[in-house]
């Protein structure tokens, strides 16, 4: 068990009692200690349900920092007419359209409909959505992808010339910026309305933690 405390002295401190000490301090402490934590579980009890939906949001609020990261890389992205920068390519596309989709099937909550984007972004949706059933996901049928092979006879002898043709969006679609903002924008929101629907059940003051933990660690 933990608790925290401030002073003038010391503003913004972080103190971690462990639980086996409690005993130690003064009555008064500890019944107020043992107040709190009861009425802290009594709360979370009260807001189980809630609680669970943010859980499982959270995985939402993952993908789609990783969309962020990917369109960030695939902004930056300069075409060489290279294979190593090709496969680069190549990589971050399959990347953004493999947690897209993740992200929109979801589960438990965590997905979103296509429905719920802006009406312009629901065809660049569908191309994600094509595109990851056609090139990636299955081997089948797609307009970005095309089989090249040549056949050539020399004096009786027969060479095959394997070779492939790929279409990209050089930096990633303009849709796909908008599109991981809107996801951005629609998640957040759903993660506000679970923040308001704890402070109705709870009577209570919730808010989702923005940056990293306080650094405590029990000794």
């Amino acid at each position: 068990m933990s608790d925290t405390d401030t002073d003038d002295d010391d503003d913004g401190a972080y103190y971690v009692v462990p639980e086996e000490a409690i005993q130690y301090l003064p009555q008064e402490w500890q019944e107020a200690i043992y107040a709190r934590a009861e009425d802290g579980r009594k709360v979370l009890e009260a807001a189980d349900k809630e609680l669970k939906q943010l859980s499982r949001l959270s995985l939402s609020f993952y993908h789609v920092t990783v969309l962020k990261h990917i369109r960030d890389k695939l902004a930056v992205y300069r075409f060489k007419a290279d294979m190593v920068a090709f496969l680069e390519l190549d990589m971050l596309t399959t990347a953004f359209v493999a947690t897209y989709v993740r992200l929109h099937t979801g589960g438990s909550g965590s997905g979103f409909a296509r429905d719920a984007l802006p009406e312009a972004l629901r065809s660049a949706h569908d191309e994600i959505i094509d595109m990851r059933n056609k090139r990636y996901a299955h081997v089948a049928d797609h307009d970005s992808v095309n089989d090249e092979m040549e056949i050539q006879e020399d004096e009786g002898r027969f060479i095959v010339n394997l070779s492939f043709r790929f279409g990209f969006y050089i930096g990633g679609s303009n849709d796909w910026t908008k599109l991981v903002d809107a996801l951005d924008e629609i998640f957040a929101e759903r993660g506000q309305k679970i923040v308001e629907r704890l402070q109705a059940r709870t009577g209570r003051e919730w808010s989702i933690a923005q940056g990293p933990p306080p650094d405590a660690t029990p000794t």
